[in-house]
């Protein structure tokens, strides 16, 4: 009786404890991107439209200011081309109600602060 009890408690406790490979091996993707999320993919389009030469290495999305009829989604794009680094800041102004783009401006500064 003691040789098939300890079998027994052994395969029970490896069982619950088991867990199917797909369950390991699933990412959890959020379901909800932020709001600036579409606004920083054309930034990161437009900035390497503009400096082709260059690859993007770091993305922050520095905020939004908005007012009544258009708003500015603001970031700072870290670029580096051969042997030097430099940043762009991006200022996307848009319509509030529609989200036409009203005008994009790019600022490159060699500081690595805001």
């Amino acid at each position: 009786m003691k040789t098939l009890f300890v079998p027994l408690v052994m395969s029970l406790f490896f069982l619950g404890n088991f867990v199917p490979l797909e369950q390991l091996n699933t990412v959890k993707i959020a379901e909800n991107e932020p709001s600036y999320a579409k606004w920083g993919k054309l930034a990161m389009e437009k900035t390497k439209e503009k400096y082709p030469q260059a690859d993007i290495v770091d993305y922050l999305h520095v905020g939004r200011e908005i007012a009544s009829k258009y708003s500015t989604e603001k970031f700072k794009l870290w670029l580096k081309s051969d042997d030097k680094e430099f940043g762009v800041f991006v200022n996307i102004k848009f319509d509030n109600k529609t989200e036409e783009i009203i005008n994009i401006t790019y600022r490159k500064t060699n500081r690595s602060f805001l």
